[in-house]
């Protein structure tokens, strides 16, 4: 048996693939190549492959890792291809790496990640930038910071101080055992971020943000604590969030040797 890690890029329509069924077309295409996975002992036993972070439906993905272990062993450049063959259009197979050092999977070595978000501007909705009381109408992710009227969107410096120089940033939030959602501060869970106006209108923001086991933070909270930040009246089906890499705890080629 041996062990890889294969890094890809999801894209396009096929980003509104669940995390779920990703894991059975990585599957079917092992069994579809003649690559036998290697598989766990008991009574259930399972195939021994798992991504690294499960990416939200309709998120992009550019630096996806996925890990699995094989019966045989096989050359890397050649377990590529040969999965590369099978893959369905908007996964692309971009490197396959030897494993059978790593102790811990890549979840455990997770520790944030690094988003793109697009979010169409456009004019402000007037009574989006009227403000209101923190906790007004409560819904997990509803954001309950509050509204800048003096945001001017078409400077990046201006919307990167009147957010990141909040000392809190309060974001309501489902509690896993409890109906009621629970006010929580995003701000530490922030590792760096920038903003940045496209000649479309469009408002790019570039984020950093705790992802691991022990701290994870969406892009979601961040995406409706701009907004409200801001005034910006856009749609959620309107905005794009793209997941451009994953940070480990070290670099990769020193967890694989």
């Amino acid at each position: 048996m041996a062990k890889y890690v294969i890094e890809f890029a999801k894209t396009g329509t096929i980003c509104y693939t669940s995390h779920l069924d990703l894991m059975r077309i990585f599957k079917r295409v092992f069994k579809r190549t003649a690559t036998p996975l290697a598989y766990s002992q008991g009574f259930n036993p399972h195939p021994k492959m798992g991504f690294a972070q499960p990416l939200s439906l309709g998120y992009w993905g550019m630096e996806e890792f996925f890990e699995c272990e094989t019966e045989g062993e096989w050359e890397p450049d050649q377990l590529l291809q040969r999965l590369a063959e099978g893959m369905p259009e908007g996964i692309e197979l971009k490197r396959c790496l030897p494993a059978d050092h790593l102790t811990r999977t890549l979840a455990a070595h997770t520790v944030a990640a690094e988003y793109m978000i697009a979010v169409p501007a456009g004019a402000p909705a007037e009574e989006n930038r009227k403000g209101g009381a923190p906790g007004d109408a409560p819904a997990p992710g509803d954001a309950a910071v509050e509204q800048d009227p003096d945001a001017d969107l078409s400077d990046p410096r201006s919307l990167w101080h009147s957010y990141m120089d909040l000392d809190e940033i309060l974001v309501w939030k489902r509690q896993k055992k409890k109906k009621e959602p629970k006010l929580i501060n995003i701000r530490p869970m922030i590792r760096e971020m920038t903003f940045q106006l496209a000649e479309d209108g469009a408002l790019y923001v570039d984020a950093l943000l705790d992802g691991g086991s022990d701290s994870n933070l969406s892009p979601e909270l961040i995406i409706s604590s701009v907004c409200r930040r801001f005034g910006i009246a856009a749609d959620r089906s309107e905005v794009s969030v793209m997941r451009k890499k994953l940070v480990f705890d070290k670099p990769l080629e020193e967890l694989l040797s």
